[in-house]
């Protein structure tokens, strides 16, 4: 018998939300998406951590996931996808029954959608400033360092 919570939104989710479903998980569409095509895929069982799933619910939820992005794929036609879970409080969980985020990707979608999930930390997101930022600090330590040079037979100078 599933665990179900009376108190919570997809414990008691109205059959016509429901796309696709097996015995332990279902998809709906996001109520509040973000593109087009946003989608939910959700266990049955009410459970609030990725952690707590059973094998095969983890299994259930992965085959759902992959057979909700091939109805995307024909139904949207996005350029890409983000994936994600927030798993606790301090990940931003509000609705405490695991759910994964299908969200389909358009081109032009955003300017620059380049670190995608990275921008839960805007100050993070941009990791091509850290490299290049590592880079400079690496360049920098490199010309501040003393060469010794020494002559070779040939008579020039060969750094050692």
């Amino acid at each position: 018998m599933l665990e179900i919570d009376a108190h919570c939104p997809f414990c008691s989710l109205p059959t016509d939300r429901i796309l696709s479903e097996d015995a332990l998980t279902l998809v709906i569409r996001d109520g509040y998406p973000v593109s087009p095509g946003h989608s939910l895929i959700i266990p049955k069982r009410h459970v609030a951590s990725f952690f707590d799933l059973s094998d095969d619910e983890r299994t259930s939820l992965f085959r759902l996931l992959t057979e909700a992005k091939a109805g995307l794929d024909v139904e949207f036609k996005p350029d890409g996808y983000n994936i994600g879970i927030n798993d606790g409080v301090a990940a931003g969980q509000t609705v405490f029954h695991l759910h994964v985020h299908l969200i389909p990707r358009y081109q032009g979608d955003l300017p620059d959608p380049r670190g995608g999930v990275r921008w839960i930390f805007p100050d993070k997101a941009n990791y091509s400033v850290f490299i290049f930022k590592n880079e400079l600090k690496m360049n920098t330590q490199a010309i501040s360092s003393p060469i010794s040079c020494e002559t070779s037979d040939f008579g020039t100078e060969q750094p050692v």
